[in-house]
């Protein structure tokens, strides 16, 4: 058996850092757990969802980087990791425009 040992030059986060964005993970699912009770209406409608909307955004964030291993990626996959949440904030513009540009009444009246 050979005793040569080959680094694959990936970065690992480490059993602290994992549990760092567990804890991440849980606080923004009890921050999106609270901002459903609360009803933020009274400074623009939509604003929980906006509100969760961003919380969401902000643990993909972490799973992409840390548990995807983005982080200590090549360029190229930045390049697509960008460009995924580049559209993903296209695609969230054109409903929440769609969603707060609504009626409140039935069918809108």
């Amino acid at each position: 058996m050979s005793d040569k040992h080959i680094e694959s030059g990936e970065g690992h986060i480490g059993l602290p850092g994992y549990f760092g964005v567990f804890a991440v993970l849980v606080v923004g699912t009890i921050l999106t757990y609270f901002v459903a009770t609360v009803d933020l209406d009274f400074i623009f409608p939509g604003a929980n969802t906006l509100v969760a909307l961003l919380i969401a955004f902000t643990k993909m964030t972490c799973v992409m980087l840390f548990f995807m291993h983005v982080y200590w990626s090549p360029k190229l996959i930045w390049l697509s990791a960008i460009a995924s949440f580049f559209w993903l904030a296209i695609m969230f513009a054109y409903t929440m425009q769609d969603y707060l540009t609504r009626g409140t009444g039935v069918f809108g009246s």
